[in-house]
């Protein structure tokens, strides 16, 4: 049966002077998103998608490189808007995020709302799913949004308990194309 694998960009560089959609993978991401290439499900890939952020993009060209499969960049795949504040260090940003989970009908200082941020990557998944060929899928995107789909996925409230694990990004969930039922929560990508 054919699934849809949901990844989340590896590692960025942080760069307070650029807007947090225009950063890169670090080399570490670089090097995460490599090995994700020997994982035995990219052979079974049909096709693309990734957000139009730089570094989801930057992680979809390694796997497109990887199966020569082209890659359709959907703009609604984005991250959860946070540029009401821009860029946030650790703790600040750690806090904010807590807020956006806990409080998902609220802007939580101009940050784009939880409840429209999934209802924004759920259409944008189900518009990935009509416009793909046969086969397996993958999503190239974003850690809050990926932990927002997978809320709607399991059928429970938007909570950051279903967060990716971790700090640095770079991990993936599958569920079935068909039914939507998820077959695995999140994992590292060099080993899901």
């Amino acid at each position: 049966m054919p699934v849809v694998r949901f990844i989340t960009h590896p590692d960025v560089m942080v760069d307070p002077a650029r807007p947090v959609p225009e950063w890169h993978l670090s080399p570490r991401g670089i090097h995460r998103a490599r090995l994700m290439l020997g994982r035995p499900w990219v052979a079974r890939l049909r096709s693309l998608f990734s957000s139009a952020e730089r570094k989801a993009v930057d992680t979809a060209a390694i796997l497109a490189a990887g199966t020569s499969l082209d890659v359709t960049v959907l703009e609604a795949l984005h991250e959860n808007d946070r540029s009401a504040t821009g860029y946030l260090p650790g703790p600040v940003f750690e806090a904010m995020a807590d807020a956006f989970f806990a409080r998902p009908e609220e802007s939580v200082r101009g940050w784009e709302r939880a409840v429209d941020a999934q209802a924004r990557i759920v259409a944008a998944v189900e518009r990935v799913l009509a416009m793909a060929p046969p086969g397996d899928i993958a999503i190239i995107a974003h850690g809050a949004v990926g932990a927002l789909l997978l809320c709607r996925l399991k059928g429970v409230p938007i909570s950051r308990a279903e967060d990716q694990p971790g700090r640095g990004g770079g991990n993936l969930f599958t569920f079935d194309r068909a039914s939507r039922a998820l077959r695995h929560g999140w994992r590292p990508i060099e080993g899901g």
